[in-house]
Formats: structure tokens, C-alpha cells, sequence
């Protein structure tokens, strides 16, 4: 990211009268995660991160976030309640900035931690704030098939 779009993004200026990547951050942390926890607050804007990274995704976090069929249904178009809006602010800034879930290496996708998918391909590296995150790997080097226990506080600020 230039310096010049890392400014727009932490100052809320939408490049070209869109949501800005602070906002956008803002979005998909507000309604993918447990919004009680900052470590899953974290966890998720980190998987956003591994992805505009990637080169498989859009090179961009609104374009990660906007992605149809990828995150929450309505994440850029429904409201959110301005009661969490200092705390996910704080965290999304933090993540723009290059904080990352110390534990959430490449992983680049998660599901509600309850869900039990049957695929032989999902190595987890950790559940936090109501998600398990994982990585995709061919089935011979899946190592945790299974989400891990909750673990919250790894972030603590």
C-alpha cells in the first residue's frame, strides 16, 4: 500500500467517493466476528490481510470484503451499531497498521466455530471470537482437522 492510500484508509477518505479501507475493515470485523473480542476482531481483519496479499484475491480490503459470497451477506450495505464503533475502529486501525493475529499465519479463511464441515482439505490454526480460522491444504499435509479450542486474550490491548 503507497503511503499516500495508507493515509486515505486510516483517515475514513474513500478513494473515488467509495467506503474507504478503514470502513471497509471496520465492516468485515463488525460482522464476522464476535464483537466482544478483540483477538477475533484481529483474526479477521488478519485472514482480510492474507488475502489482499495473496494475489488471489482483489488487491485491495474493500475489494476482499465486497467479494460476493465471501463474507457476511449485506456486510457493506447493512447497518452497524454505533455502540462497538470505537473498540472495532481501534482494532481495524491496528490491523491496517500491520497488526496481525500472532497465531493466524497464511490462513485465509474461517467459518462460525460451531460449524462442522466435512472436507479433508482445512488445516486449523485457531478459533477465537465465535470463528475457527484455517488454511487450505492438500489432505496429506492437514495436520489439526479439527477446530482448536477458543484461546482469547492473545491480543490484548
Amino acid at each position: 500500500m503507497t503511503a499516500i492510500a495508507a493515509v486515505a484508509a486510516l483517515s475514513g477518505c474513500g478513494m473515488f467517493g467509495g467506503p474507504s479501507e478503514l470502513e471497509c475493515m471496520e465492516r468485515a470485523m463488525y460482522f464476522e466476528s464476535n464483537r466482544s473480542s478483540r483477538d477475533g476482531m484481529v483474526a479477521v481483519g488478519s485472514v482480510v490481510m492474507n488475502r489482499v496479499e495473496s494475489g488471489r484475491y482483489p488487491r485491495s480490503v474493500c475489494g476482499v470484503v465486497g467479494q460476493k459470497n465471501q463474507f457476511a451477506r449485506g456486510v457493506m450495505k447493512r447497518r452497524m451499531d454505533a455502540r462497538s464503533a470505537p473498540m472495532i475502529r481501534s482494532a481495524a486501525v491496528s490491523v491496517l497498521r500491520g497488526e496481525r493475529h500472532p497465531m493466524i499465519g497464511d490462513a485465509q479463511f474461517f467459518h462460525t466455530a460451531s460449524y462442522r464441515a466435512k472436507y479433508d482439505n482445512m488445516h486449523y490454526v485457531l478459533t477465537t471470537g465465535g470463528n475457527a480460522f484455517y488454511e487450505r491444504r492438500k489432505p496429506e499435509l492437514v495436520r489439526q482437522p479439527f477446530p482448536l479450542p477458543p484461546i482469547e486474550g492473545i491480543t490484548g490491548r
